[in-house]
């Protein structure tokens, strides 16, 4: 007996939507995209091209009212993710909900609310904990690979692209913190497996609404993690964690592997040796950057993983509690900017 297809709609057809999701979902066995929802009629005309057979919407709350939905993928502007996420959860959809959360903790808050009373998956698209670089520094740490941890520093900077409008102001849901940084705060506290507890936090606008930011970041155990997020420089990405025994670093965008430097076992040239070895594309995964540089190997992994979950109905990580925890992060640095001093999460992020 065939296992009839799990029926996914759409909501937001700009760019993203288009070139990651929608394509992703198209590949996926067992997955039919019956339905499009977008307000702009370009970008709707642009993905029912790709996917002829699905019916359009203009309005989402049209598409997630439809009986032949069972799950949603909202890729809406930042300032709807609240309210789509909560309509498709008390219609009984299961929902994959592009990061962040939302852009107010309160909004946060009633979205985590409805999603646990309401028996659906929900999963927050913190799609990098599926790239296998950011999975094997996790284990590596876990292993105790460089000792007792001493600190760690994340980076990461993007040029500065044509951007829709609602990304220019931060009350429409723009700013670096909320663009690239949730990413890293989910990252650290997903490598550490514990909460950050406090944020001190620098922000500043060049060429729109808080593009460039600096955090510091302290966890549970007092561990110091330095952040720095810009849109306007370079595409880079990068992190590093330092250990008592060595240190673990990878660039996301030409790392083969997570680079382990052990102080206790290498000397100076061994140490270029290894890092020339580490270089050379061994996996598929490089195989994959190589033909494809510029495309996130995560999204098609993460996709997979909730369509599974919705399936068995069966919750899965990350979720919207994870959501809820990075915003928290979010809104906390963008307070301490504001006061200049160090500000405490939310307790309500600091334990599930």
């Amino acid at each position: 007996m065939t296992t009839p297809p799990l029926k996914i709609g759409l909501v937001g057809c700009g760019h993203i939507g288009r070139a990651v999701h929608l394509e992703t979902l198209r590949r996926l066995p067992d997955v039919q995209v019956t339905s499009l929802a977008d307000v702009d009629r370009n970008c709707l005309d642009a993905a029912h091209a790709r996917c002829p057979d699905a019916r359009v919407f203009n309005d989402f709350r049209d598409l997630i009212e439809q009986a032949d939905v069972d799950a949603v993928v909202i890729c809406l502007p930042n300032a709807f993710h609240a309210e789509a996420a909560i309509a498709a959860l008390e219609s009984g959809k299961h929902v994959y909900l592009e990061k962040p959360l939302a852009i107010e903790l309160e909004e946060g808050e009633r979205v985590r609310r409805v999603w646990k009373t309401s028996g659906c998956i929900g999963m927050i698209g913190f799609n990098y904990r599926c790239n296998p670089l950011h999975l094997d520094l996790r284990q590596k740490l876990l292993a105790g690979k460089i000792g007792d941890l001493l600190g760690a520093r994340t980076a990461w900077t993007a040029m500065p692209y044509h951007a829709p409008e609602w990304k220019a102001l931060r009350q429409t849901g723009g700013g670096v913190l909320l663009d690239l940084g949730s990413h890293h705060f989910d990252l650290i506290q997903f490598w550490f497996d514990q909460p950050i507890v406090e944020v001190f936090a620098a922000v500043r606008s060049h060429r729109r609404d808080d593009d460039t930011a600096s955090v510091q970041a302290r966890l549970a155990t007092g561990m110091i993690v330095q952040s720095f997020f810009s849109i306007g420089s370079v595409d880079d990405e990068r992190f590093e964690v330092a250990g008592s025994n060595g240190r673990l670093w990878f660039d996301r965008f030409n790392s083969w592997s997570v680079e382990l430097s052990d102080l206790r076992k290498q000397s100076i040239p061994e140490r270029y040796l290894r890092r020339a070895v580490s270089s050379l594309p061994r996996t598929r995964f490089a195989i994959n950057k190589l033909r494809s540089p510029w495309l996130e190997p995560s999204f098609a992994t993460a996709l997979a993983r909730f369509v599974r979950a919705a399936r068995t109905r069966e919750q899965v990580r990350p979720d919207f509690d994870d959501g809820f925890n990075s915003l928290a992060v979010v809104l906390a640095a963008e307070e301490s900017a504001r006061l200049g001093s160090p500000v405490p999460v939310s307790p309500a992020a600091t334990a599930r």
